[in-house]
Order: C-alpha cells, then sequence, then structure tokens
C-alpha cells in the first residue's frame, strides 16, 4: 500500500478530488491531510471523508523532528501539496519525493506569491492567449522542481481571471489524481 500525505492550506477541493479518484485503487491510499492553517475548509473536509488530519502551524515545521515523525507515524511514501502555500523545508525534500500542482504553465508565473487569483489576474493582465496547470516534483525554490506534466487551456478575449480560474480547476480536477498514481506506482 502507497500511503498518500496532502498537505494543503486552503478549501481542499483538489484534495477532495483524489481522495474520490483513489477510491477505485487498493494500493493508494490518503493517510493523513496536513494543513498549516487552522481556519482552512480542508480539514472540515478531512472530517467528512474520515482522513486524519493534523494542523501544523508554520513556525512548527522548523520541528524537524516533529514533521517528520508525524509523517513516519501515517506510513507516509508520497507527499502531495494541493494548495499548500509554505516553502518545503529542506529536511522533507531529503527525505520524501513530493510533487506539486501549480495553475499556470510554468517557468512563467512561478515563484513566491504565484498562487491561486494572484497566478490568474497576472495572465489575464498580460493578454496570454492560454494557460494551464502544472505538476512538477518539489524543490528548495517555488515552482522550480523538474516538471511531470502541464495542460492547457486557450484563453479567450472575454475571458477574467474568474472564468480562468474555473478552466484551471477544470484541468486540476481531471489531471493531477492520474499523475498522483503514476508517481506513486514508481516508488519503490
Amino acid at each position: 500500500m502507497k500511503n498518500i500525505v496532502i498537505f494543503a492550506s486552503g478549501s481542499g477541493s483538489n484534495a477532495e478530488n483524489i481522495y474520490n479518484y483513489l477510491k477505485n485503487y487498493n494500493n493508494i491510499n490518503i493517510s493523513l491531510i496536513i494543513t498549516n492553517n487552522k481556519n482552512a475548509y480542508v480539514i472540515e473536509r478531512a472530517k467528512k471523508l474520515n482522513i486524519p488530519c493534523e494542523i501544523i502551524p508554520k513556525s512548527q515545521f522548523k520541528n524537524s523532528d516533529f514533521v517528520l515523525n508525524t509523517l513516519k507515524k501515517h506510513n507516509a511514501n508520497l507527499i502531495v501539496l494541493a494548495g499548500f502555500l509554505l516553502l518545503i523545508p529542506e529536511y522533507l525534500i531529503n527525505n520524501y519525493k513530493i510533487i506539486n500542482i501549480h495553475p499556470a504553465l510554468l517557468p512563467n508565473y512561478g515563484g513566491k506569491g504565484m498562487y491561486g487569483d494572484n497566478v490568474h489576474k497576472a495572465v489575464i493582465k498580460n493578454k496570454e492567449k492560454e494557460s494551464g496547470i502544472t505538476i512538477h516534483f518539489v524543490n528548495n525554490k517555488y515552482d522550480e522542481g523538474k516538471i511531470i506534466f502541464q495542460a492547457k487551456c486557450d484563453i479567450l478575449p472575454n475571458d477574467t481571471y474568474e472564468s480562468l480560474a474555473e478552466k484551471i480547476h477544470a484541468l486540476e480536477y481531471k489531471h493531477f489524481p492520474h499523475v498522483i498514481v503514476d508517481v506513486a506506482n514508481k516508488l519503490d
């Protein structure tokens, strides 16, 4: 059994989508959701889905023993970032394969502060013709890890950042779960 731990800072819609997709697999499981935000809606989703959830504030991420022991307790094989807004500490990168989804076609529109609507507003402001998602391995810099997968969507002249966000969410929901399964199945 491959155990996935999802890190999320917000609503958890991607976490729930991943959970629903993984119900069809006997060899992959979400063993834990970790959030750094005590007010994140992902906590409610975790309760509803009966997935253990730990709130680990930003300050506690500096405590490598605590975080690594938490992951070990839940037999983590893979960490999946699904709207997690903290820079991942080096000790996690050195101990786990970690994948992230980004709401743009990296290397464009990546880096610190480039998440969610900030990305979509910048893409619309710059009158881009297309956007998309990038799923990548995590390294010690925001959005610079090796790219695993990208999917694109067209941006129409009448698109707003809200309508672009809807297109991006559709791509995330469609592609992120199967890429997670592919990565998990390649682990030792």
